[in-house]
């Protein structure tokens, strides 16, 4: 058994940086929250009196991403027990991928997953992710009409008798939520123009769906809730916890 990596100090974790870990954070989470360019937090960042390149904020996205999820995701609420699955269309260097997403009868999300391809394994490996992450399976999970993914969903109890209680159904009225929830994220990605890389698309993605489910509230900060005011104070809470 692989034992999870143990979590740095958070002192350590911005050990050696050249700025501040307040101002790290705040332009990795711009970033993945708003509707800006590095080169618009650049120019942001110079009004507040700090000069740093465009470049240097695309690595802290892709180094900290990472590890802030890791640490968020100590907080995650489970989600419900009724899926809805879908995929929507990402492109890398001009090149359409498939990003695998699904949330609850609430909305809220239960996981997601960057593929190249969209096939059975590709959806199997999507339902075995979201399994993981959630802990249990769900109830019913709602597709759209594409057969991939049925056919995954039905070879899954072959593979793992925990889904043999999973009902499967279609429904356009119930998926309709999940496809608004699409919106979303591909609201922010859009004005990327494009990723040219997998792996920076995949990390970029995974920073955008956090944001997006610290919006949603889907994160349980019990006690740490009582010492924040803020943003910048909340996010301080989680990371150093």
């Amino acid at each position: 058994m692989r034992w999870p990596k143990p979590l740095a100090a958070l002192d350590n974790l911005f050990k050696g940086r050249h700025f501040e870990r307040e101002i790290i954070v705040l332009c990795v989470r711009w970033y993945l929250r708003y509707k800006v360019s590095f080169r618009d937090l650049v120019a942001m960042m110079a009004e507040r009196g700090l000069s740093l390149a465009h470049t240097t904020i695309m690595r802290w996205v892709q180094r900290f991403v990472p590890e802030f999820e890791r640490r968020w995701n100590r907080f995650a609420r489970q989600a419900g027990q009724s899926w809805r699955v879908d995929e929507t269309y990402i492109t890398i260097r001009g090149v359409w991928t498939y990003l695998y997403r699904a949330v609850d009868r609430e909305g809220r999300t239960v996981d997601f997953r960057l593929s190249s391809r969209r096939d059975v394994a590709a959806a199997k490996f999507f339902f075995r992710k979201a399994l993981k992450t959630q802990g249990c399976p769900p109830r019913v999970i709602t597709l759209d009409g594409y057969a991939a993914s049925y056919r995954a969903v039905r070879e899954l109890p072959d593979e793992n008798e925990v889904w043999k209680d999973t009902k499967l159904r279609s429904s356009k009225y119930l998926k309709n939520m999940i496809e608004q929830d699409h919106r979303g994220i591909k609201a922010r990605i859009g004005p990327m123009l494009g990723f040219k890389r997998f792996r920076r698309a995949k990390i970029t993605i995974a920073g955008i769906e956090l944001l997006h489910r610290i919006r949603k509230n889907q994160f349980d900060l019990g006690k740490l809730s009582n010492h924040t005011n803020s943003a910048t104070e909340m996010w301080t809470a989680v990371l150093a916890a």
